[in-house]
């Protein structure tokens, strides 16, 4: 790459980030009725033109195929007419969802004649960068709009003509709504350099970042962005079980925890084992081999079973995103949650017990984005928390945290109203 090659992107990157500011401001007041139509019709859009979407899915998978994709990384950006069907439904969700623009808050008088309102308003422009997901283009696009914000998408270069494809669906939407085009922009090359334009701000047109993908790409936009980023390092999400678990929920949510979608941020990467409850081991240990799955555990745990392979320290905080678990005994809840802060990634942790004041314990003490009771942590998900889709897991504290969604990626301002109040 040349220097005026970058010269030339920065430019174009520029004018996106110009074109987003405007359009975030028509957003800001656009009617839901048009936001929820722009959605509808993009949903349409999807499912009329699916073997266009699966000739440029064949293209994407080809390419990951030759740069040598893992085979999570091959998971996630792989499309189908159920996985379609899925964002198709995924846009409609969010569309029947409420717009959260305009909402109150809070609402007070003071004893000086004002009344105040604390009202929902959008962020404004919203960067996301992400690898091979695909959906990510939508359920990002779609989220934006509904909450009133500009978007800029900068796809992976193995999901570069998925994202397309879909990104024309939702710019149909768009047009049949009367809404600017611009409000879901698809940066349109795969240089990099246009990342760096992005996480620099564009000369302050750009309010916050969400990347999604893996540890390289989220830590980058960590280390390098120049504005607030909304993001989670690592999924490295826990279940431990109590010596008061139901011995018939066990092994079912481990495994599914784990194995559903062994590539996903809420796959479960660590069993912890209540020392009182040592007679699970040996059937979680039966069920996750004989879903596939390798196990790695402590002296406790591959005593049960000859195929367990002796766990380390690296592999307790690891986010393995495959078919390999680690499995370690502890000392009760208290020492569950002593090797979750040492361990943990703040994402999505588990406890699988039928005693209230263990579970509340665990509630109270472990500090992560999600905690969950006798559930598997692959729930970890924006759409099934109600939300549509997410744009993403947060696990930082300021603003939002957990699963971003369309109430998420709004900020707040105060409307004060009075009968001619003056200040003494």
């Amino acid at each position: 790459m040349n220097d005026q090659t970058a010269v030339d992107v920065s430019a174009m990157m520029q004018e996106i980030g110009t074109a987003a500011r405007d359009a975030s401001i028509a957003l800001a007041s656009a009617d839901s009725a048009a936001k929820d139509t722009a959605l509808r019709v993009a949903a349409a859009q999807m499912r009329a033109n699916v073997p266009a979407i699966l000739d440029a899915n064949a293209k994407d998978l080809a390419y990951g195929r030759d740069k040598g994709l893992t085979d999570a990384m091959m998971d996630r950006l792989v499309l189908n007419d159920e996985r379609i069907e899925a964002i198709a439904q995924g846009l409609e969700a969010i569309a029947a969802g409420r717009d959260p623009v305009g909402d109150v808050i809070a609402e007070w008088e003071q004893p000086t004649g004002l009344h105040i309102r604390r009202v929902r308003t959008p962020l404004g422009v919203i960067g996301v960068i992400y690898e091979s997901r695909p959906n990510v283009t939508a359920d990002a696009g779609a989220l934006c709009l509904k909450s009133g914000n500009a978007v800029i998408l900068r796809g992976g270069s193995e999901s570069f003509h998925s994202a397309q494809a879909i990104h024309d669906c939702l710019a149909v939407g768009l047009r049949a709504a009367d809404l600017p085009e611009t409000a879901i922009q698809l940066v349109p090359t795969r240089d990099r350099v246009a990342v760096s334009a992005l996480l620099g701000g564009l000369n302050g047109t750009v309010d916050v970042i969400v990347p999604r993908g893996g540890k390289g790409l989220v830590g980058r936009v960590q280390s390098d962005a120049r504005v607030p980023v909304f993001a989670h390092l690592e999924g490295i999400c826990h279940l431990y079980i109590d010596a008061a678990a139901d011995r018939e929920k066990v092994v079912p949510l481990v495994v599914n925890a784990k194995m559903r979608r062994t590539g996903i941020c809420g796959a479960a990467e660590c069993v912890l084992i209540d020392k009182a409850a040592r007679d699970v081991i040996a059937p979680i240990v039966a069920g996750l081999i004989d879903a596939g799955c390798e196990v790695r555990g402590d002296a406790a745990v591959a005593a049960v079973n000859p195929a367990v392979l002796p766990a380390n320290d690296e592999d307790y905080g690891r986010e393995f995103l495959g078919p390999v678990i680690a499995m370690k005994m502890v000392d009760g809840v208290e020492g569950a949650i002593a090797h979750i802060r040492t361990y943990g990634s703040s994402h999505t942790e588990c406890i699988v017990t039928e005693d209230d004041r263990a579970a509340e314990t665990f509630f109270a003490r472990v500090d992560s984005a999600i905690l969950m009771r006798n559930t598997s942590t692959q729930f970890a998900d924006g759409g099934e928390f109600g939300m549509g889709a997410e744009i993403g897991i947060a696990t930082g504290k300021m603003h939002a945290r957990g699963p971003i969604g369309a109430e998420q990626l709004t900020s707040f301002k105060y409307l004060v109203t009075s009968d001619g109040a003056l200040r003494k």
